[in-house]
């Protein structure tokens, strides 16, 4: 365990010095590449519930997949983490574009419901979600992903295989320079279905 916690560690910090090395330019560029696929992507076609990360900065961007899912009629949702020394995060509904401009900060620059706000539906306590747009530092081509150490998604999927609706189809979103050959994994950390990214010509 000890080993895999170093390992993962200095794969961490590996990968976000290539991440850091990229301009805002190409990170958009990717970023439009991949919202390109997404949209192409059977599972996105069919979905009608999907929740989707609001990026910090050294991830895929994801403003046009969320202008997207409100354009389609999709349910979108959003994830509000909790800020004391939890791993609880939930998925709750957005409204609209104009409804996520209005939301407040958190401390890690990204935006996300009040934690007294209790209007939102959250996903899991009606009908579930069909797919999740997955963010992380790091991942590999057989779905092990790297977070950030904290397991909030790892838990929230724990808590999606309890819903009557099962898991849903996860799909990450990557730089090409956040693959890695293999990302060092423990019994806690779950396996992502696909991993999007740009592929080489």
């Amino acid at each position: 365990m000890a080993a895999v916690r170093a390992a993962k560690q200095a794969l961490r910090k590996e990968i976000k010095r290539r991440v850091a090395a990229l301009s805002d330019e190409e990170k958009q560029r990717q970023s439009l590449v991949l919202s390109q696929q997404l949209f192409r992507h059977p599972k996105y076609v069919s979905c009608k519930r999907i929740a989707v990360f609001l990026s910090m900065g050294d991830e895929v961007r994801t403003e046009e997949i969320i202008k997207d899912v409100f354009k389609c009629g999709k349910s979108c949702f959003i994830p509000r983490y909790e800020s004391s020394s939890s791993n609880h995060m939930d998925m709750l509904k957005l409204n609209s574009l104009q409804d996520m401009e209005t939301l407040p900060l958190t401390s890690w620059d990204i935006r996300q419901p009040a934690e007294d706000d209790q209007s939102r539906e959250e996903a899991l306590s009606a009908g579930g979600l069909d797919l999740i747009l997955m963010p992380g530092l790091g991942f590999d081509e057989s779905g092990k992903r790297l977070g950030r150490g904290k397991g909030f998604y790892d838990t929230y999927l724990e808590r999606c295989l309890r819903h009557p609706k099962g898991k849903p189809y996860t799909l990450a979103l990557a730089f090409k320079e956040q693959l890695c050959q293999e990302i060092p994994v423990d019994d806690n950390d779950v396996l992502i279905d696909e991993v999007l990214y740009e592929k080489e010509e």
